[in-house]
């Protein structure tokens, strides 16, 4: 078996020689960890349409307008205007967005359209209204 230089993933492992049987292979076991990963259950969103996306771009055409690009004389200072508009458009995003939980039945492509339809659907029971 061979193994990366260091492996801390794959360096919990037995050879069990006495276990070959007839095979003339070597049985291995192998302990591999399991990192417990976190799973984002929120997020920040803007609904398409809404007078928020309509705030939002408001506000980010003020922040374009207001931005000074007098003195971008160098590097550093360009740096330093980026920032400041990576700020704003944060600042922006915050206030006109909103948190929505994340859950194994969330349907983010789920619109009014689709609840139209499938009210349609209930109604008249028609494969037409279905499809």
């Amino acid at each position: 078996m061979f193994l990366r230089c260091k492996s801390e993933e794959l360096d919990n492992h037995s050879i069990y020689p006495k276990w070959h049987l007839t095979s003339d292979h070597t049985p291995l076991t192998i302990t591999i960890s399991i990192i417990e990963e976190q799973v984002q259950t929120k997020k920040q969103l803007i609904v398409k349409g809404s007078k928020e996306e309509k705030s939002f771009i408001n506000d980010l055409i003020k922040a374009l307008k207001s931005i000074n690009m007098n003195n971008l004389s160098d590097v550093e200072s360009l740096k330093n205007v980026i920032n400041s508009f990576t700020n704003t458009i944060e600042r922006i995003w915050g206030k006109n967005a909103k948190i929505i939980n994340i859950t194994k039945h969330s349907k983010s492509w789920w619109n009014a359209n689709c609840s139209r339809d499938l009210k349609k659907y209930k109604l008249s029971k028609r494969l037409e209204d279905w499809k």
